[in-house]
């Protein structure tokens, strides 16, 4: 028999996968923006705003339905992990601002090599892709490569700092451009990487942190 619960936490899950959707084509168009030297500030804020919004709506979802159905055990654990993950969206759209920033603070950048930001950025969109498919199907197994991933993203990062610091010939203007990119872009992978870990507590109940 379906619980009065059961239909908040549909409601639930689907403001969570339509903030997946805003969340993913917001860091894409973040990136694709500073590849492509296009200004895209004001589409990546108004989406990031809007994902603030929508993460507060989740918030406030999930303190009802606690507050009105006493959920427990499996339930609980649930609307918790969903009002995180509201967080992780809401961070990725300010992530991507802040990438969308790059532009307007360095101006022109097309003599930079962009290629680490792609392949980077790349590999981050696809993480963010596998944490709502393990989210949506609950599957353990496929969040566990998010870890791997991250550790791939964070060896990109810091592999680029140590070679922009061991070459003094380098453009510094184009190091420090790429540097921050791959910074947000690890912070954003890291935030993916605690999507997969809430699925697992979902799931099983444990807490992992990496």
């Amino acid at each position: 028999m379906k619980r009065l619960l059961d239909d908040g936490l549909e409601k639930l899950t689907n403001m969570i996968l339509d903030m997946a959707s805003i969340s993913s084509n917001v860091v894409e168009m973040a990136i694709d923006g500073y590849v492509s030297g296009r200004d895209v500030s004001k589409d990546v804020f108004r989406t990031s705003n809007q994902l603030r919004v929508l993460e507060d709506e989740v918030v406030e979802l999930g303190i009802e339905l606690i507050a009105r159905y006493q959920p427990v055990a499996g339930d609980l654990r649930y609307i918790r992990s969903c009002m995180e993950i509201a967080y992780g969206f809401f961070r990725y759209g300010r992530y991507a601002y802040d990438i969308s920033q790059v532009l307007n603070m360095f101006g022109d950048l097309s003599e930079c090599n962009k290629e680490i930001v792609k392949q980077t950025g790349k590999k981050v969109c696809e993480m963010i892709n596998i944490s709502v498919t393990a989210f949506r199907n609950k599957d353990v197994e496929l969040a566990k490569k998010l870890e791997l991933m991250d550790d791939e993203v964070d060896k990109a990062y810091i592999g680029f700092v140590k070679q922009a610091i061991e070459n003094p010939l380098s453009g510094k203007k184009c190091d420090m451009a790429t540097m921050l990119i791959l910074r947000y872009l690890e912070r954003i992978a890291d935030h993916a990487t605690y999507i997969g870990e809430s699925v697992k507590y979902i799931v099983t109940g444990d807490r992992y942190h990496k």
